[in-house]
């Protein structure tokens, strides 16, 4: 996402016509809105599109009457270049041509943190007939998948920090799995030993409150063990190297024949966000707000390396 200030209007206060422009957002293969969906073709169903390889651009505004639209257009370029100028502190007056209007969906899927200047607080619009339900944010009390996806998000947008946490937790256990390539199970971290983090996000919108684990699992005590998740969740990444899952479940932010790149991979139930050439952390939708740290190990560091290169990426 862009910045949050007002960055285009258009119209006139009253006019349910007019639109606000507040920030904006790709909806591509290698970039969409993982709140959305675990791959670009879900993402698109959550919006009623057609997930076409060349994408859309996503404009989030404000009716002349206050109401919350995202518009959707087929100008990927110019949504492109507006976020990259926002991104870098520029001015850019986005105003989409008409004829590259797809749809207008009401309400955001995201909650933004920006508001348009003299019109009156977001909501809703009046529905008319036939107008699908508002696109609403997930709920910010409650722990499922789209929280799950904004939480792997999370960790890679803030790697040098939970890679940090990483090293400063790190366990007996933790050092054993590193050894063996695999998740022990023997070390429960108790309530002290876990640290919550809640943050803003960066697009202007409420992160999910996730923690750092410093278990590599639970005692049998403690229930299921979430490091069955982790295992669950490597050998369906490992299945995506033999067959290649729906378009965006892996992502990376760079070529891998540049140097070490960031990935993220969804899947059902559960998120990782890795460094190529570094550990791992993965998100469980059964396992509420845990940040699950997967050591480098000669097993992990081949799959990643295969995720990278399977990976749609920028261009």
């Amino acid at each position: 996402m862009a910045g949050t200030d007002p960055i285009a209007e258009a119209g006139a206060e009253g006019d349910a016509d007019a639109l606000f422009v507040l920030t904006a957002a790709l909806l591509t293969p290698e970039r969409f809105l993982s709140v959305l969906g675990d791959d670009y073709p879900a993402a698109c169903a959550a919006l009623g599109l057609q997930p076409y390889a060349e994408g859309y651009g996503l404009v989030f505004g404000q009716d002349g009457l206050g109401a919350r639209w995202t518009v959707v257009v087929d100008d990927v370029s110019l949504v492109a270049v507006a976020i990259s100028s926002w991104d870098c502190g520029m001015a850019y007056d986005l105003s989409p041509d008409e004829r590259s209007v797809v749809t207008g969906l009401p309400g955001w899927p995201l909650d933004l943190a920006s508001r348009a200047p003299g019109v009156p607080a977001p909501h809703d619009p009046e529905p008319q007939d036939g107008d699908p339900d508002p696109l609403v944010p997930p709920s910010g009390t409650e722990w499922g998948s789209a929280q799950r996806r904004l939480g792997a998000d999370e960790v890679a947008l803030q790697w040098a920090a939970w890679r940090s946490r990483a090293d400063d937790d790190e366990t007996p256990a933790a050092r054993a799995g590193a050894d063996d390539g695999e998740a022990s199970a023997d070390h429960p971290a108790s309530d002290d030993e876990q640290t919550s983090v809640d943050r803003a996000g960066a697009d202007g919108t409420e992160a999910p409150g996730v923690r750092a684990s410093e278990a590599h699992g639970s005692s049998p005590a403690d229930g299921p063990d979430p490091y069955d998740g982790v295992r669950r969740a490597m050998a369906e990444l490992s299945g995506y190297l033999e067959e290649a899952p729906p378009i965006g479940r892996v992502r990376a932010d760079a070529d891998p024949k540049d140097g070490p790149c960031m990935l993220r991979a969804d899947g059902p139930g559960w998120s990782l966000a890795a460094r190529s050439d570094d550990m791992a952390f993965v998100l469980l939708d059964e396992v509420p707000r845990e940040v699950l740290p997967v050591p480098r190990s000669p097993q992990l560091a081949a799959l990643l390396e295969g995720l990278a290169a399977m990976a749609v990426r920028p261009s």
